[in-house]
């Protein structure tokens, strides 16, 4: 199985690591060519605004869309959630909409209030996942068909509409695979 990784900034690196440990080839997506042949694909976390601006100039936001609305599974990390948001609280930023929720940017605070915390993700198992939110966002009103995965302080940080996965935070920066495994576990539904 081949995954993409959306190479235009943010963990790219680590997230291609963590597809190779699970088994699966990752493709650099740059281009609309690179969406050729991959299964789904991986939008890392970095600065939303900027990102958001790069798929449009690069002509990606069309096409990514149009694959994903036939078929391909999408795992958004932190800036990647918010691309994935149907609505954004207080912004217009272009993004891809596919997940029926909105996110509020910056939720948690500014850098400097990064933090590290346990997760119960039942999805995943009973052990609990270390998250590591940077400048994170939350979810919030999600709609009937949108599944919430995990929360933390009654906020929504994980979400599941379909073959759609987005995290308020950044998997790729721990040994933990079990979320990459549960993302390609959707791709073969």
């Amino acid at each position: 199985m081949r995954i993409g990784v959306l190479g235009l900034q943010g963990a790219v690196q680590e997230h291609c690591l963590a597809l190779q440990s699970c088994g699966v080839e990752p493709v650099l997506v740059k281009g609309s060519r690179d969406l050729t042949g991959i299964k789904g694909l991986i939008i890392p976390g970095g600065e939303s605004t900027t990102v958001s601006k790069l798929l449009v100039r690069y002509e990606l936001m069309g096409p990514i869309k149009e694959r994903a609305l036939a078929g391909m599974g999408i795992f958004g990390t932190c800036t990647g959630m918010i691309l994935l948001a149907r609505d954004l609280n207080n912004s217009i930023q272009p993004r891809l909409g596919l997940i029926d929720f909105e996110v509020v940017r910056n939720a948690f605070g500014r850098q400097i209030d990064s933090f590290e915390t346990d997760l119960q993700i039942p999805v995943l198992g009973d052990a609990p996942f270390s998250a590591i939110f940077i400048r994170a966002p939350y979810g919030i009103n999600p709609n009937p068909e949108v599944e919430v995965l995990a929360s933390f302080e009654d906020r929504i940080v994980l979400v599941r509409q379909g073959k759609f996965l987005a995290c308020a935070f950044h998997p790729e920066l721990t040994e933990d695979l079990r979320l990459h495994r549960y993302f390609i576990d959707l791709l073969n539904i």
